[in-house]
């Protein structure tokens, strides 16, 4: 049995957790043995994240008056918590990743800037492009009318010189 200071030692643990996450999502994580939620968990730190499985009145005390408030709402029965603190869309991702490939466990949701989203949401989310992705395509995006720009006046001098030079042969001729 756990004692109070024990108790109030993970909830300290959990509050900076809460602090430092940008998202939260919720899995059951029923099924999966030992070495799967480890498997999860070193996939989940090469991605700036971290899976908590703990007693959902902890969490739900550790949450209260930060932004992750609402995840109480999310917790019901045996349930771990994924906290991403870099890209929020990378936790997500990988939770989706690995229950798919594993066939255990499931999304239950997300908390993402104090806002409850739904399994669906959850699910959604996790099938967004990571930052780097979209930083990738923005810049894509600027670029390619530039390179556009500088395809047509290239096109332009080359055929330009390739017509003084016609004119050249027809003179020297």
């Amino acid at each position: 049995m756990a004692t109070k200071q024990f108790k109030n030692e993970k909830i300290e643990y959990y509050k900076k957790q809460f602090e430092n996450a940008k998202v939260a999502v919720v899995t059951d994580y029923r099924g999966l043995s030992v070495e799967e939620i480890t498997e999860l968990r070193r996939g989940l730190q090469k991605e700036q994240a971290d899976l908590t499985v703990t007693k959902n009145t902890l969490f739900k005390v550790a949450s209260k008056g930060s932004n992750f408030e609402v995840i109480e709402e999310l917790m019901q029965g045996p349930t771990a918590v994924a906290f991403g603190y870099g890209d929020e869309v990378a936790a997500a991702k990988i939770l989706a990743k690995f229950i798919k490939e594993n066939k255990k466990g499931e999304i239950l949701g997300a908390v993402l800037d104090g806002k409850v989203l739904s399994k669906e949401e959850a699910t959604k989310l996790a099938s967004m492009p990571s930052k780097e992705e979209l930083y990738a395509k923005i810049l894509g995006s600027v670029n390619s009318p530039a390179s556009g720009l500088v395809y047509s006046i290239n096109g332009v001098m080359s055929a330009l010189v390739r017509a003084i030079d016609a004119v050249r042969q027809q003179k020297s001729a």
